[in-house]
């Protein structure tokens, strides 16, 4: 009989129940894209700002160099996929047949994860290894008269390095007036065997690793200078918190908004059943009948509406990762469960009042019609 009253009620006032449905739908489609994205951000938000470059240094604490053969360890022994990218940096004179330059030695194959933002008219250089050609700042090749292909030569006395210039590099800062070559040959031709002037390494932050790691290594290796780029790594924390506090923002409001909405639809539909509580009670119905009954007819609707919200919200999850990200958002674990009990939450908070009105319906009166 229970049920029988259930769905009864909700196929006779089936508009009413529509309202109520379609309010708990959006807002469980609404948690389930906020929440998406909100467990997804992380990782997406620390790829997007990989283009901002490096975002840790380590340079010798003591002195103009430290040794290569430090590098290495601290890359090894780095927690899996904590590392992106890294590379040495030696910088040094060195001269070419028409005057001298600044040359700075790399590993070319992590160069472009490093500085993505670099504007390269021609190709970036893919392997370390390659000691035949070379990038050149774009101020530099301006006053050399030098072009994607031309040569530069460097000069030492009787010996003489001949290279081809593969990319032309504008990066707006002081890389534009130098000439990039792999680091063995660097160390060779500034006669710097085994020495690199400082590393950059690009350095995952999507759980705020970066200050830990630099702690990890200062203790480990006090005589370096180790540091976050703080104007990259910062960057992160702040750009993300913003984000999630807005969309948690924006979810309480939808919520909220559901809530009322599902709160007036419900005391309309007490209203329009004042007669049928009345009679229940009557024929001996407690009050936790009654409670139980429309608790029970909320909670059906709201089910159905989470099941069809959350569908709806990974869609929608789907054209945000897109329009934002230009990736898809990857569905977590915990987003469902979150919908479910905020839904049903919602839906019991907006019971409440209804409930209470129909516990308070006098059958005497309501019967006699008064």
């Amino acid at each position: 009989m229970f049920w029988l009253l259930v769905v009864r009620a909700l196929r006779l006032r089936m508009q009413r129940v529509a309202v109520v449905f379609a309010a708990l739908t959006v807002g469980a489609a609404i948690v389930t894209a906020m929440a998406s994205v909100y467990f997804d951000i992380n990782a997406k938000m620390s790829q997007e700002l990989r283009t901002f470059g490096a975002n840790f240094y380590l340079g010798p604490g003591h002195g103009n160099s430290l040794p290569e053969a430090t590098l290495q360890p601290i890359i090894d022994q780095a927690p899996k996929g904590l590392i992106n990218a890294s590379s040495p940096y030696l910088y040094g004179m060195a001269r070419t047949e028409l005057e001298k330059v600044v040359v700075m030695g790399v590993w070319f194959e992590s160069l472009q994860q490093l500085v993505p933002y670099w504007q390269v008219k021609g190709d970036w250089i893919g392997v370390s290894f390659d000691d035949r050609h070379a990038m050149i700042g774009v101020k530099l090749a301006d006053r050399l008269h030098l072009k994607t292909g031309g040569r530069v030569t460097l000069v030492d006395g009787q010996q003489r390095q001949s290279l081809v210039i593969k990319g032309v590099v504008e990066a707006g800062d002081a890389t534009d007036n130098m000439l990039i070559v792999n680091l063995d040959l660097a160390q060779k031709w500034l006669r710097q065997p085994g020495a690199i002037s400082n590393a950059m390494l690009s350095v995952n932050n999507d759980l705020g690793q970066v200050d830990a790691f630099a702690a990890r290594l200062q203790r480990q290796y006090p005589d370096l200078d180790v540091r976050p780029i703080l104007k990259v790594s910062a960057s992160e924390g702040q750009v993300l918190d913003k984000i999630k506090g807005l969309m948690g923002l924006v979810s309480a409001v939808i919520l909220i908004l559901s809530s009322l909405c599902v709160n007036t639809t419900l005391m309309a539909i007490v209203g329009e059943r004042s007669r049928e509580f009345a009679l229940q009670k009557a024929l001996g119905a407690s009050a936790g009948d009654i409670s139980r009954q429309m608790l029970a007819e909320t909670g059906i609707i709201a089910l159905a509406a989470v099941i069809v919200g959350s569908l709806l919200g990974f869609i929608l999850a789907q054209v945000l990762g897109h329009a934002v990200f230009n990736a898809a958002i990857a569905l977590r674990a915990p987003v469902f469960p979150l919908t479910l009990v905020l839904s049903l939450l919602v839906a019991a908070v907006a019971a409440i009042v209804p409930v209470r009105r129909a516990l308070h319906v006098e059958p005497a009166l309501v019967l006699k019609g008064e």
